[in-house]
């Protein structure tokens, strides 16, 4: 397969996934209630993105920095809103 066509399937597949968090972090930030977000498995998340972030800067792969960054940064915004809405 050609290289361009497997980076566009990258850069699809990183909008699609890191889109998916901006609902919840737009509803969560809106009704200011983070009761139903388990704070476990965000942290969880945060770290694993962090590593995604460590792998595609080794990598260099732009579409996962970007995307884990983007993802990184809502995650964190879920954080913060679980541990001020409580």
């Amino acid at each position: 397969m050609d290289k361009f066509y497997i980076e566009l399937i990258g850069t699809i597949a990183a909008i699609l996934s890191t889109g998916s968090f901006l609902p919840q972090v737009y509803k969560t930030w809106r009704t200011k209630d983070a009761k139903s977000l388990s704070l476990p498995m965000v942290l969880m998340l945060f770290l694993g993105v962090c590593l995604w972030i460590t792998y595609g800067f080794l990598i260099m792969s732009i579409p996962i920095l970007a995307a884990n960054v983007v993802t990184a940064m809502c995650v964190g915004l879920l954080i913060s809103f679980k541990l001020k809405y409580k």
